[in-house]
């Protein structure tokens, strides 16, 4: 007697059709597959790991109505990719205000050595970018003293360069504050993780239009934004909460009127 005898005898009691014996799935290939990692792949883990066993790792959010910098960029970015050959974008607009807020509050800028907090005088910032084998951090070495050209062409040339695995050991060392956007894949929040031995690092995400109360001298209403959540990252060893929510919101005070960059107020 078979299962399938079985079924069917069963079947004809209750005055169900036959049932087919059941198959067992064939298997298409291997179920896992063991690959090595690669040697970049190791070391991001590596750090990413020492940063969560070593620093007080927190985060702060903030947001940020992207108007006026959308308005900035499209009013500008004609004449400005006619003159210098490359695009106005948000990141540029990102990096000075970053370095604005760091130059008002230093120990964003600064890191743990042993027992000594070293304060660092120049803005080398690193600005993440995704490639194929990984993330990888390279830096824009004294940043404060480029122009928006002069950051937009670099951060091209180094992404470039990522992607095509071409950045020398140089270009990923000695960073003083990070800047990742993981609003290019879509990312509406996250809580990004220090890229040690660095006390802070910024998280741009998604631009997204919501209804938001807007108040001014007419009173209150309600319209349409496009805005974007900020996070920061912070090692809570050197940074308190009210130095990470300050510089937060100077870096939005900025993006939301980025004209101010221009004149340095």
């Amino acid at each position: 007697v078979t299962k399938g005898d079985v079924l069917d005898a069963l079947a004809s009691k209750v005055g169900a059709a036959p049932v087919a014996a059941a198959s067992a799935p064939v298997a298409s290939g291997p179920r896992d597959e063991r690959v090595r990692m690669t040697r970049l792949r190791k070391r991001i883990a590596e750090r990413l790991k020492q940063a969560q066993n070593t620093a007080a790792i927190l985060t702060t959010f903030n947001e940020v109505d992207m108007s006026a910098a959308m308005a900035f960029r499209t009013q500008y970015n004609d004449a400005f990719e006619k003159k210098h050959g490359v695009k106005l974008g948000f990141m540029s607009i990102f990096v000075k205000a970053c370095i604005a807020a760091l130059k008002e509050l230093p120990a964003v800028n600064g890191e743990i050595d042993g027992d000594d907090i070293i304060y660092k005088n120049y803005y080398d910032i690193g600005v993440a970018v995704g490639t194929e084998q990984g993330l990888v951090v390279p830096v824009l070495r004294d940043a404060d003293a480029l122009g928006f050209a002069d950051i937009e062409k670099k951060i091209a040339e180094l992404g470039k360069r990522a992607r095509d695995g071409k950045l020398a050991l140089e270009d990923l060392q000695g960073g003083t504050f990070t800047i990742s956007n993981g609003g290019v894949y879509g990312s509406l929040l996250s809580t990004p993780i220090l890229n040690t031995p660095q006390s802070g690092i910024l998280g741009m995400h998604k631009i997204q239009k919501r209804p938001m109360v807007i108040s001014d001298k007419a009173g209150d209403r309600i319209e349409i934004r496009p805005m974007m959540y900020l996070a920061l990252s912070y090692d809570h060893r050197i940074i308190d909460g009210r130095e990470a929510v300050t510089f937060l919101v100077k870096v939005k005070d900025l993006i939301e009127d980025p004209r101010r960059l221009l004149f340095d107020i």
